[in-house]
């Protein structure tokens, strides 16, 4: 008798234990997620990179003979980022530079992001960018344009197209 209770007992839970478990099936379709300009996998050239830095600052195309000298200068420099750093501070620092003032700047700094990373990504700025940004320009009132255009010129993204 007392192995009869065992036997049903032993049924019982089994029963029970299979029972209590579901098993479920999510049917979630696959999403493909990309960073924005994550699609840019062509390095510029010495001559493209040079000429796009300086007609995005001068807003004209650059004379031939700073093209030569300034791309001779790259190439015999051994470390290239360096070399890109350099030359993007010496284009920022010229007098006729074109950058939009401090004060443009901050009367409406979401244009200003979006105009700034539409310039030189060729692209709209995604809503974290737009946010964090505008948030450190308007919480930093030590950033002027001037950073904010070196940041983006000496970005990975800015060297590919």
């Amino acid at each position: 008798m007392r192995s009869i209770r065992l036997f049903f007992f032993v049924i019982a839970f089994a029963g029970l234990q299979s029972s209590c478990k579901k098993d479920y099936v999510y049917e979630v379709d696959d999403v493909t997620v990309s960073q924005p300009g994550g699609s840019k996998d062509n390095v510029k050239t010495t001559t493209e990179f040079i000429s796009i830095v300086y007609s995005d600052l001068f807003n004209t195309i650059i004379p031939t003979d700073t093209l030569l000298y300034v791309q001779q200068a790259y190439e015999a420099f051994g470390d290239k980022k360096l070399i890109e750093d350099r030359i993007v501070r010496h284009f920022l620092n010229s007098t006729s530079v074109q950058i939009p003032s401090d004060a443009t700047m901050r009367a409406n700094v979401p244009l200003f992001v979006d105009e700034t990373i539409q310039k030189f990504f060729n692209r709209k700025p995604d809503a974290f960018e737009n946010y964090f940004i505008s948030n450190i320009i308007s919480n930093a009132t030590t950033i002027t344009p001037m950073m904010v255009y070196y940041a983006c010129m000496t970005s990975n993204e800015y060297r590919y197209y």
